[in-house]
């Protein structure tokens, strides 16, 4: 797998921030009821993170990736969620949208969605960022009840220019609005362009770096465990 990367931008008062490149039934048989004797523990609400490589925790061990660490937050505030990783290195918006049915194979209670950063990479059209966003979604919100969303914003490198960079970064302001879903504007915020937070490469945050990214997301998500959505 090939990363490239943009280097740093500056946005909205915001430190320095870099792009992350991210590469890449049953038939005549009688169903059978899940058992819902005493016996039988309830299931644990699970948080799904779904993302690129910033996700996964490219270079890193799983268990320092920002959505183990959301699981640490999460058992030490006392709250019943088990998080799941299904970032992909490399992945498009377009990816992603491609695999929301088999992600949503399982009862979700909370979706993380983080994508778009290789599309920025590429140049590709924000409006069709923007289309697969709300795609992603509105597949997420058939579950009965519906998830929690939590939508996580990336940019566009410089180098494709101003008009492009600003239409890019309105894309995830645009979706938030119009799905109603809170928004992380910029996943890599104070943590992007800072050497001491990022591995080798310029570009994969390290465990550290991961921490930090946590942190930011968790102060956006906590609020969803706290009120899960209604059926």
């Amino acid at each position: 797998m090939t990363f490239a990367i943009s280097r740093i931008i500056q946005h909205s008062a915001a430190s320095a921030a870099i792009l992350a490149t991210l590469a890449a039934c049953g038939s005549g048989d009688t169903p059978r009821l899940p058992d819902r004797s005493p016996s039988a523990p309830p299931a644990v609400p699970l948080i799904l993170a779904v993302g690129t490589s910033l996700t996964a925790g490219l270079g890193l061990d799983p268990s320092e990736a920002y959505p183990a660490v959301l699981q640490q937050k999460i058992d030490s505030a006392g709250l019943n969620y088990r998080v799941v990783n299904r970032g992909v290195s490399g992945e498009t918006s377009a990816g992603a949208r491609q695999r929301v049915d088999w992600l949503m194979q399982q009862q979700v209670a909370v979706l993380i969605l983080e994508t778009g950063a290789n599309d920025g990479l590429r140049g590709l059209d924000p409006d069709s960022v923007l289309a697969n966003i709300e795609a992603i979604v509105r597949r997420a919100r058939q579950q009965r009840p519906p998830p929690g969303i939590l939508l996580i914003g990336m940019e566009a490198p410089p180098n494709l220019g101003a008009n492009y960079t600003t239409r890019f970064r309105a894309v995830y302001r645009e979706a938030a609005a119009t799905l109603d879903v809170p928004l992380v504007p910029f996943l890599l915020e104070g943590v992007g362009g800072i050497d001491s937070l990022n591995q080798a490469d310029g570009i994969h945050p390290t465990a550290e770096g991961q921490r930090r990214i946590a942190d930011l997301v968790w102060k956006a998500l906590l609020p969803l465990l706290r009120s899960p959505p209604l059926p």
